[in-house]
């Protein structure tokens, strides 16, 4: 992986003086002990962390926004992932950090030089929302799944779907960051015709192919498991287009198309 130097005007790199915070401090919302398909090619865990600085429309983990623990909601923690792990070596090859925002937990630098330790690659799943955490943990990271909420050169949209003021910006940032790092990168946008038509799927898959990404996901939308009134309508079989479809088959090396459709 080569050096990061920030660009002039970026927005700043992480404190290398920060104070070092313990893994043990890892607020784990839960664990996902086994998966095929969270980080390509990996059999793994998955560790969601507590905490998420924006408030996109279609979240599905809505209780793991806030930084601190819902008490309604049971949690797990590092020592119960520590356990996990210790158990697993040879069975597992890697762990995913996901969310929530990972990078919003300053104790996950130190989990992740621990999960290497161990002997685990380590997988990660951001929207760039944090550039400068991002540059703390990008070295310690083999895998990135990244979410691209809405053409990234649409702020106005980007805004909308992420529910923050300057979310673009933040993840333009982010994604030279890890352009720059060579760490192994997924993008991946998650689709409702409410928010993301045709057109702007493409702008989204367009402005990709022209940076050189090669493997992208499309998520198509649905409404979690269990919520009584449904947020969105459910997406049918028609959306995305099937020409826009064949676009996305024919201009990535490596398309992924995820539907679930219940």
């Amino acid at each position: 992986m080569i050096e990061i130097q920030p660009r002039e005007g970026s927005i700043p790199p992480g404190d290398s003086k920060a104070p070092v915070i313990p893994a043990a401090r890892l607020r784990v919302a839960g664990i996902t002990p086994f998966t095929t398909i969270d980080f390509p090619g990996k059999l793994s865990a998955v560790a969601f962390l507590q905490g998420c600085p924006w408030r996109c429309i279609y979240c599905q983990n809505p209780w793991m926004q806030p930084a601190d623990f819902d008490p309604a909601y049971e949690h797990d923690s590092w020592e119960k992932l520590e356990a996990l792990l210790r158990r697993r070596r040879g069975l597992l090859d890697a762990v995913v950090f996901s969310g929530g925002e990972p990078t919003a937990d300053p104790a996950l630098p130190a989990a992740m030089r621990a999960v290497r330790d161990m002997g685990f690659a380590v997988g990660l799943h951001t929207a760039g929302i944090l550039p400068h955490r991002l540059a703390d943990v990008l070295p310690l990271t083999d895998w990135v799944g990244l979410d691209v909420k809405a053409p990234p050169e649409d702020a106005v949209l980007y805004e909308r779907v992420a529910g923050r003021r300057h979310a673009a910006a933040h993840f333009l940032e982010s994604f030279r960051l890890i352009r720059e790092s060579g760490v192994a990168l997924e993008c991946r946008t998650t689709a409702h015709p409410d928010w993301l038509s045709d057109e702007k799927l493409l702008e989204v898959g367009r402005w990709l192919e022209d940076r050189g990404v090669e493997t992208f996901a499309l998520q198509i939308h649905r409404n979690p498991p269990g919520e009584l009134i449904a947020r969105f309508p459910a997406v049918g079989a028609d959306y995305p287009a099937p020409e826009t479809m064949d676009w996305f088959r024919a201009h990535f090396a490596h398309f992924i198309e995820r539907r679930n459709d219940r």
